[in-house]
């Protein structure tokens, strides 16, 4: 056989990937990428278990609403299944403006506009905004979207302690005041539940002359008038400039939105590289997502129901000891400080029939590593009574 004149390399990227440790430990102990062969409600099956889902973001339970279901698959016989395109050029359609004037409405902004995920309408409303030679000022805690936004934007970040107006300030008052300048935090923060020290923030960026911009992903749905999300729980108005989100949570859809003045809506339009080259949210996303907003507006129960389910759900895990990282939310944390403490609890509810998220560091801060839970307004006092014995089993195990 002819021997060939050239050597076959090896690729430095391919050995890379293939000898990564993160990824050889997610495989050993398989604590993600977890398939659903069935769920209804707060009911899963996963490895031919019946199990209650306690890490879905769907907080007012609205996935299975019928006339959510009902609004979905009359989207697509209307209006097919996608329309293959970016908004830009042959992807828009009247239902993606009838659903950005319904959210720009219930937010009390002039205009939104609505892409295909929220990552991208956050990445958006920062990277779009910010240029080489502004300043962004960051919570510590802001979620992945919005840290690869402020990378994006070649802008210069400074990162303030999480929540902490007081640092905050602290960081501006040695800078020049006319350099363009950004302030980025979240509504409620996901990982910990924690609420925004909004009305602080947003009034020592005013008087800096901050563009802020909030990503209200966890906010919409779950504080406000009818969920209208973290700027009416505050009654700030006009003092956040930018609001986005994503509509996979409360609205029980899939995409994002961002919401402002009309002005800054057109500049996103002609600006945002993630706006302008994706594809257009499909018909069925975008009718499920208006039905959510509807019945947020019509039946108050949901809301209702979820706070009830939260208060009860924080007790019981504050009665077991737990530490909870002071949650004000439906997001509610349970810290447990070490990777494997974390790995033995989340085993343990997993055996018990109760599915949650592992956490673990630099996910989050060192010493933080968690259980990721959420609950949800579907959740029934059958649920909740199973999810405390389960809880308690899992202490028990530590």
């Amino acid at each position: 056989m002819a021997l060939s004149l050239f050597s076959k390399s090896k690729k430095a990227i391919i050995e890379r990937a293939q000898d990564d440790y993160a990824t050889k430990m997610r495989l050993k102990y398989k604590p993600y990428y977890h398939a659903m062969e069935s769920q209804s409600g707060t009911r899963i099956r996963l490895n031919g278990r019946d199990m209650i889902m306690l890490s879905s973001n769907d907080y007012l339970g609205l996935s299975f609403h019928p006339k959510v279901i009902e609004a979905c698959g009359g989207a697509a016989k209307v209006w097919g299944t996608s329309t293959t395109g970016a908004r830009i050029s042959n992807g828009s359609r009247s239902y993606h403006v009838e659903l950005e004037e319904k959210i720009a409405a219930f937010l009390g902004r002039e205009a939104c506009h609505v892409s295909v995920a929220g990552y991208i309408s956050c990445c958006s409303a920062v990277a779009s905004f910010a240029q080489k030679g502004d300043l962004i000022l960051a919570d510590k805690n802001i979620h992945s979207c919005l840290v690869d936004a402020t990378r994006l934007s070649m802008a210069t970040v400074e990162r303030f302690s999480h929540n902490n107006p007081e640092d905050l300030r602290a960081i501006l008052k040695g800078l020049p005041h006319n350099t363009p300048k950004m302030l980025v935090v979240e509504g409620v923060y996901s990982m910990e539940g924690h609420i925004c020290r909004l009305p602080e923030l947003a009034q020592i960026g005013e008087e800096h002359g901050c563009f802020t911009v909030l990503d209200d992903a966890h906010g919409i749905g779950v504080l406000g008038r009818q969920g209208r999300g973290t700027v009416d729980h505050f009654k700030l108005g006009d003092q956040v400039d930018l609001v986005c989100g994503s509509l996979s949570k409360s609205l029980a859809s899939t995409g994002g939105f961002v919401a402002g003045s009309r002005a800054m809506i057109d500049y996103l339009r002609t600006n945002s590289r993630q706006t302008l080259f994706s594809a257009a949210i499909s018909p069925a996303m975008a009718a499920t997502a208006s039905a959510s907003l509807d019945l947020m507006q019509s039946e108050p129960q949901h809301l209702e129901r979820l706070w009830k389910n939260t208060k009860r759900y924080r007790e019981m895990l504050k009665g077991l000891g737990l530490d909870i990282w002071e949650s004000e939310t439906p997001a509610v944390p349970i810290v447990l400080g070490s990777k494997e403490l974390v790995y033995r609890f989340w085993n343990a509810l997993l055996d018990q029939g109760v599915f949650t998220v592992m956490s673990i560091a630099p996910a989050v801060p060192p010493g933080k590593d968690l259980i990721r839970t959420a609950v949800s307004a579907l959740h029934s006092d059958e649920d909740l009574e199973k999810i405390a014995a389960a809880m308690a089993y899992a202490v028990k195990q530590m």
